[in-house]
C-alpha cells in the first residue's frame, strides 16, 4: 500500500486533474465536475490508494439542484477523500466498478434522491416498492401526500 500525507495526496490531484482539494487534517474533499466522476474514483483507488468505500449519498440544496458525495479511504495511511460533484441533470456516471461496494449505495441514493447512475448493473428501487411515487429525501417531495403502509 501507498503511504500518502494528505497534502501530498493533493498535489497528486493538482498535477493529475487540475483541481483544487481542500486540506484539512487527514481528510481530502475534491469537488468535481460530473464528468470526471468515474476517472477520479479510479485515481483514488489505484494512485492514492483508498481501497476501502466508506459511503456514498446525496444533498438536495433545493435551486442549487443535487450533489453526490462519496467518502473513500485508505486505512494504511490514514488518507479520507471526499469527493463531490454537483448534478444539474440527476445522472452521475457509476462507481460500481471501481467499488463494489458503490452497488447498494447507488441504489439507495437513487431511491431517495432521484438520482440515475449510468452504468449501474442493478438500477432499481431498493428501500420503497416499485410502485412508490417521488423521492423522498429531495426538498420538492410532498410529505402530506398519502402513500400505502410500508410492509
Amino acid at each position: 500500500m501507498i503511504a500518502l500525507a494528505a497534502t501530498d495526496a493533493a498535489a497528486r490531484v493538482r498535477q493529475e486533474f487540475a483541481l483544487e482539494p481542500a486540506v484539512e487534517g487527514s481528510t481530502l474533499t475534491v469537488p468535481l465536475p460530473v464528468d470526471r466522476w468515474q476517472a477520479f474514483g479510479r485515481f483514488a483507488r489505484e494512485t492514492l490508494g483508498c481501497r476501502f468505500f466508506n459511503f456514498l449519498t446525496a444533498i438536495d440544496w433545493k435551486e442549487q439542484g443535487r450533489e453526490v458525495v462519496c467518502r473513500v479511504d485508505n486505512l494504511d495511511a490514514r488518507l479520507t477523500v471526499l469527493m463531490r460533484a454537483r448534478v444539474p441533470d440527476d445522472r452521475c456516471p457509476t462507481l460500481t466498478g471501481v467499488w463494489r461496494g458503490a452497488d447498494w449505495m447507488e441504489r439507495e441514493c437513487y431511491d431517495m434522491f432521484g438520482i440515475t447512475f449510468d452504468g449501474h448493473p442493478d438500477h432499481r428501487r431498493i428501500l420503497l416498492g416499485d410502485d412508490w411515487e417521488g423521492h423522498p429525501l429531495r426538498k420538492d417531495y410532498a410529505v402530506d401526500t398519502p402513500h400505502t403502509p410500508y410492509r
